[in-house]
């Protein structure tokens, strides 16, 4: 099959580097040494995937073991596709160019709504039964993590089972079972592996789970069907992140990806606490690395991979505590080898000067700021924790010190959004671009200012889970407001296609009935819905209409305080008690401190998660 793909398919598509899978550092085991075989699933193009930092952990972590291994797929891009359905063949791994499904395990990674019918397109040209209940014995397990997981449900009925947390120390767990499982002498049946999965803390199984509903569609309860399957799943946490392995010799693609540079994890976690913001709920506590640790690891990776850039990862890296010592030793030891240090999305205020001379002592980085809102009252709602003068001020840091462009990210349709918030953001881009005009003199003819405005989705296990977000022509509307007020010849607008994220919010806060609409959708054409190319609305609307499924049961009804949500029975540690105390503060325009810096606000996570108290990073001053 190696040799047909090579020569035959291959040479037919235009970028066959995404499936050769010889790229510098990939590895490639022998087949016959591993008792389990595993294949890491992501459900978007191989440019999108290989940037993504889990695939490299646990392919690292996998292939670390000497009984199993880890090969990798991606969702074909459409003229690979058509070959391969051309000619018969199926999906298939990158390392081994083995059929998916020969193998023990497919484990997708769900980063984002809008890619499942990736993932059922993917089965099927593997073909695999879509559907759980139609798969026996002979077909491989398939497994589900990441984000998104958080509300497994519509995709229940398609994932054996879901891992819900961070995965260093579970997968390993999961072989094990696996593995035993393997070795038995008895006839091997699947129920038997899944019972056996559903007793390793944080993997939830959906076939051993009944939902309920009211007559108005609501959920009444979801319970637990057998004894062994714990009422709620909760999610696994990675306690020291020094502790665990970190790659240092990851995957060197031969072609540009999306983030083509080192990923150097800093901190896990945000103790912020933005209304809106699921990750920085699902990730908590915070956990940090040792500089000593962080300096280690990126000796070994700048000498395995011969990239020119580090970057420094988190959801808010300029939070991490010693991230000025840090950056400047790095610089200090790599600066003279023109290895660049990058930096991600920056919080206002926590910008420093000082941090950004450093990091502009070798080249000048894209410098992105995310104000979120444009008032402070809507900061306040959402508990952004920046004022204006925070940004002028590190705006004019960034000017100063040599930037002649910046980015600016918003959020419309916040709830309580009113038009006076929408002018807040043509105001604060307006005053950007004047501040840097005054401090770039000369040079202000490069000057160039980006407001990027994607549209609020209500997501699980955030304040903001039960608020109706905005229709489609609301959300359009504002988009088309802002176009209107911000056309300066300084300022380029950007926005997301308010489309994609109504749909999106149907996915984010669906129930299984949902399921039925993805399936149907995926049978009309449906793939690559986050790629505009590929996007049809009118399709979705048509599995909607035929399956009988109302999307504004969804996305813009307002859910009921005391509604049983189709995620409740998944435990992120965070109380239900606390979403409920913020989304009322919200609503008052009351924010909340950050728990690392003042009294613990008691979100639940110290409290409950087993063993919180002696996390790395996580305040030890929490309540009993």
């Amino acid at each position: 099959m190696k040799q047909l793909i090579e020569n035959r398919i291959l040479p037919k598509v235009q970028k066959p580097a995404r499936y050769q899978g010889n790229e510098w550092n990939s590895v490639h085991k022998d087949w016959n040494d591993a008792l389990v075989r595993m294949v890491f699933a992501f459900p978007d193009v191989y440019e999108v995937g290989m940037s993504h930092l889990g695939l490299r952990i646990l392919y690292h972590i996998v292939n670390n073991r000497e009984d199993t291994l880890m090969e990798r797929v991606f969702a074909p891009w459409v003229d690979m596709e058509e070959q391969l359905r051309q000619d018969n063949l199926r999906l298939f791994s990158l390392e081994s160019v083995s059929p998916l499904a020969d193998f023990d395990v497919i484990a997708f990674t769900l980063q984002y709504e809008m890619s499942y019918t990736n993932l059922l397109n993917m089965l099927d040209m593997a073909g695999i039964p879509l559907r759980a209940a139609k798969r026996d014995d002979r077909w491989p397990l398939v497994l589900a993590g990441g984000p998104t997981a958080y509300n497994p449900e519509p995709l229940a009925p398609f994932v054996d089972a879901f891992l819900l947390g961070e995965g260093e120390e579970a997968i390993h767990d999961i072989i094990g079972i696996i593995k035993k499982w393997k070795q038995s002498c008895q006839q091997r049946k699947r129920i038997d592996l899944l019972k056996e999965l559903a007793g390793i803390p944080g993997v939830y199984v959906p076939e051993f789970y009944e939902v309920s509903y009211h007559n108005d569609g609501t959920i009444k309860e979801v319970v637990p069907q057998v004894s062994f399957a714990p009422p709620r799943v909760t999610k696994r946490v990675v306690r020291d992140l020094d502790k665990v392995d970190f790659p240092t010799r990851p995957i060197v693609p031969f072609m540009e990806i999306v983030h083509d540079r080192i990923m150097l994890e800093v901190l896990r976690g945000c103790s912020r606490g933005c209304r809106f913001c699921q990750a920085g709920m699902i990730y908590r506590p915070v956990r940090e690395k040792r500089p000593e640790t962080l300096v280690s690891q990126a000796d070994h990776l700048v000498k395995n991979t011969g990239y020119d850039e580090i970057s420094l990862t988190s959801l808010s890296t300029s939070d991490y505590s010693c991230v000025q010592g840090v950056l400047a030793s790095l610089m200090h030891k790599y600066g003279s080898e023109r290895i660049g240090v990058s930096l991600p999305s920056l919080r206002a205020d926590t910008f420093s000067v000082d941090l950004a001379k450093e990091v502009q002592r070798v080249r000048k980085t894209t410098l992105t700021f995310a104000p979120e809102a444009g008032t402070q009252r809507m900061r306040d709602v959402i508990n952004k924790g920046v004022t204006e003068d925070n940004l002028m001020e590190a705006v004019t840091g960034a000017f100063e010190a040599g930037w002649t462009s910046v980015k600016l990210y918003f959020m419309i349709g916040l709830p309580s959004e009113t038009y006076e918030d929408l002018d807040g953001i043509a105001d604060l881009a307006f005053k950007v671009v004047e501040r840097g005009r005054d401090i770039l003199g000369s040079r202000a003819g490069r000057l160039r200012v980006t407001v990027s405005a994607s549209s609020f989705v209500p997501k699980p296990h955030t304040p903001f889970q039960w608020v109706a977000q905005d229709s489609m022509e609301v959300l359009q509307e504002k988009q088309h407001y802002l176009a209107r007020k911000l056309k300066h010849r300084k300022i380029v607008f950007n926005w997301h296609d308010a489309r994609l994220s109504t749909l999106e919010a149907v996915f984010s806060r669906g129930s299984r009935r949902v399921a039925a609409v993805l399936e149907r959708a995926w049978e009309l054409g449906c793939k690559f819905d986050s790629w505009n190319e590929h996007f049809n609305y009118d399709t979705w609307q048509q599995a909607f209409r035929e399956t009988d499924v109302d999307p504004g049961f969804y996305n813009i009804r307002e859910f009921g305080r005391d509604e049983v949500l189709p995620w409740d029975h998944i435990n992120t540690g965070v109380t239900r008690e606390f979403l409920l105390s913020e989304y009322k503060r919200a609503f008052n325009e009351q924010i909340t401190a950050d728990c690392r810096h003042e009294k613990c606000t008691v979100c639940g996570v110290c409290q409950n998660l087993p063993a919180s108290l002696d996390l790395k990073g996580a305040r030890n001053n929490a309540p009993d």
